[in-house]
């Protein structure tokens, strides 16, 4: 093992489930959502755009307490979490843009 997996490396165990969690969030967020606003856009569009709106703020808050928490990480935390929102934003825009001008039907049934 590597040095630095010994005592103390507590922080390094950490980052490394920090790291693997985000991508799996992130490729989660990728392939649901957005793609569910572009299928079903035609109907719910205003609904799920509200709902991502609620979300940014919400994580907004979230980034905020952490940089406040942690100021050696301020910089980066607020960088990964504004960067993070606007692909977040432009992914949802984007399916509810194609999803409007598309001609095919949404995968849901209503009544």
């Amino acid at each position: 093992m590597p040095a630095d997996f010994g005592a103390g490396a507590g922080s390094q165990g950490i980052a490394f489930l920090v790291s693997a969690g985000i991508v799996a969030e992130i490729v989660a967020k990728a392939c649901s959502s957005p793609q569910t606003t572009e299928l079903n856009a035609d109907k719910r569009a205003p609904t799920l755009m509200k709902w991502v709106t609620i979300g940014l703020v919400e994580a907004g808050v979230f980034v905020l307490i952490a940089a406040t928490i942690d100021r050696k990480h301020r910089g980066a935390i607020i960088a990964g979490g504004v960067i993070e929102g606007v692909i977040t934003l432009l992914e949802y825009q984007h399916g509810k843009t194609a999803g409007l001008a598309s001609d095919q039907p949404g995968t849901e049934t209503y009544r």
